[in-house]
């Protein structure tokens, strides 16, 4: 799988493609350029489903956009609701510890500490959940796919999808590895975007490969390609 990915931003006519997003990434402060990455990267995740093995080109800029548009909307949602809600938590639990005072009021505090230490595992929950929802929406071309518990189920409880997710970490400690380099010198700094758009299409690469290992008959709905279920319970 790591091979794969990391082969798979320059198959076929790379030069350009790369060239491309290093430029988007560099513009991404401009916010509509950063949507159209997420939308290219979405983009990968479609075509990696569907069995290609060339990542695609950058053509139909407004589909792009706007499948970037609503790829960010998803990635906002999957962080902010479980954050929201934890947050809530936390803050109830150390508000009744306050209020409460006294040894019961230490008590509660304490779990109050524990709870806020568990973020990190909150945190890695979201990371996991993102990229599965993300191909969910880009192979069904719906955005309610992507909080299909359904059909996400397989995916997220499946082996494959546990080592695609884990894979990255290692291509983002590589990127940063090279960032760190680069960033010596100014030349090297004007690299930098170029290096982080092949990781990132290297990553979204493995996990389009996961899900599709794991969801071998998909119903690509009104965005098009292979035909079939995820299963049964998949079925809208």
């Amino acid at each position: 799988m790591l091979e794969d990915g990391l082969s798979y931003p320059v198959r076929g006519d790379w030069i350009g493609r790369i060239i491309i997003g290093g430029v988007l990434g560099f513009l991404s402060v401009l916010l509509l350029p950063a949507f159209v990455v997420v939308g290219y990267l979405v983009r990968v995740l479609e075509q990696t489903v569907g069995g290609n093995e060339v990542p695609p080109e950058f053509d139909e800029w407004g589909d792009l956009l706007v499948k970037g548009i609503v790829g960010s909307l998803i990635t906002l949602a999957y962080v902010i609701v479980p954050v929201i809600i934890y947050g809530v938590i936390v803050t109830t639990v150390f508000g009744a510890g306050a209020g409460i005072g006294g040894d019961a009021g230490a008590l509660i505090g304490v779990v109050g500490v524990l709870l806020a230490l568990s973020a990190i595992p909150v945190l890695f929950l979201v990371y996991y959940a993102v990229p599965a929802g993300l191909t969910a929406y880009a192979v069904r071309g719906e955005m309610s796919a992507a909080f299909d518990v359904s059909l996400l189920k397989p995916t997220l409880l499946s082996t494959e999808y546990l080592v695609a997710v884990l894979m990255p970490i290692v291509v983002a400690v590589v990127t940063w590895i090279i960032t760190a380099v680069l960033s010596i010198t100014v030349v090297g700094l004007l690299l930098v975007p170029f290096v982080q758009f092949y990781g990132q299409v290297a990553v979204f690469r493995m996990f389009g490969a996961a899900f599709a290992s794991v969801n071998d008959r998909i119903d690509a709905g009104p965005a098009g390609g292979s035909a079939g279920s995820v299963g049964d319970d998949a079925a809208f």
